[in-house]
């Protein structure tokens, strides 16, 4: 089974994550913001609220983690990889889930796409998005290992 070099997981990672970077506009920063937008914030579904796309999109990894225990792990990521599949999940105001579409398809484990996916929609809805800009879309990258369970890249600290 082939496997990728680590220097090549945070290749990928960040270029996924530059591209989300790119597609999705940055709210302005809370300690800016006037005290009547500072108590508009997009809530999850786990109850905690977000201020912006950085908090929402850690609270969903968070969620989809939480959501999906039989086929995630919390354990340091492994050297080397399976797989990196990245996703972009679009979403209704409410948090439901509008499209997935795949950004990037791993040359090897293709099946981790779709796990991935199934996961994605386990773990919906994520949450009222309505008070954060539009588009209401944000990229999630999976790091799996071996026994084709995975990480949210957010979540490796």
């Amino acid at each position: 089974m082939y496997c990728i070099e680590r220097r090549w997981v945070w290749a990928a990672a960040c270029m996924a994550l530059g591209l989300a970077a790119c597609s999705v506009p940055r709210a302005p920063d809370p300690g800016s913001a006037p005290s009547s937008q500072a108590s508009r914030t997009a809530p999850t579904a786990s109850g905690a609220r977000a201020r912006n796309w950085d908090e929402y999109r850690l609270l969903a990894a968070r969620r989809l983690a939480a959501a999906n225990p039989g086929v995630t792990y919390t354990e340091a990521v492994p050297d080397p990889l399976l797989a990196i599949p990245v996703l972009e999940i679009e979403l209704n105001h409410d948090g439901s889930i509008r499209r997935i579409s795949v950004q990037r398809t791993p040359t090897q484990a293709t099946d981790t796409v779709q796990i991935a996916i199934d996961a994605v929609r386990r773990a919906a809805p994520y949450g009222d998005v309505s008070h954060l800009p539009q588009p209401w879309r944000y990229s999630e990258v999976f790091l799996f290992r071996d026994d084709r369970r995975f990480k949210p890249r957010l979540l490796d600290n």
